[in-house]
């Protein structure tokens, strides 16, 4: 693995700050768990398609698009789908 290579961590730890600039409203926490649910839901639906795996690159650039279209309405995007209920029925923090 050449230094240029980031790590999971990094990798997640950086989409949820990118989150959290386009929707200041989320905790870091709260950010980085949409990060990891977007991440795992993108990559299990690419699985369940059949189509094969292309790498951390493609699921990072999707889930980057992802924080880019819908990351200030993520509630309103994905409310219809039970895996994100969860990150949903969190009260706002004070």
């Amino acid at each position: 693995m050449g230094s240029e290579e980031r790590t999971m961590e990094e990798t997640f730890h950086d989409l949820a700050e990118e989150l959290r600039r386009k929707n200041p409203h989320l905790t870091y926490e709260d950010a980085r768990s949409w990060v990891e649910a977007l991440w795992e839901d993108f990559e299990a639906t690419r699985a369940r398609a059949g189509r094969s795996y292309k790498g951390q690159e493609v699921t990072e650039r999707i889930v980057r698009e992802w924080i880019m279209r819908f990351g200030d309405k993520l509630h309103e995007y994905f409310s219809a789908n039970p895996k994100f209920q969860h990150l949903l029925k969190k009260g706002p923090k004070h």
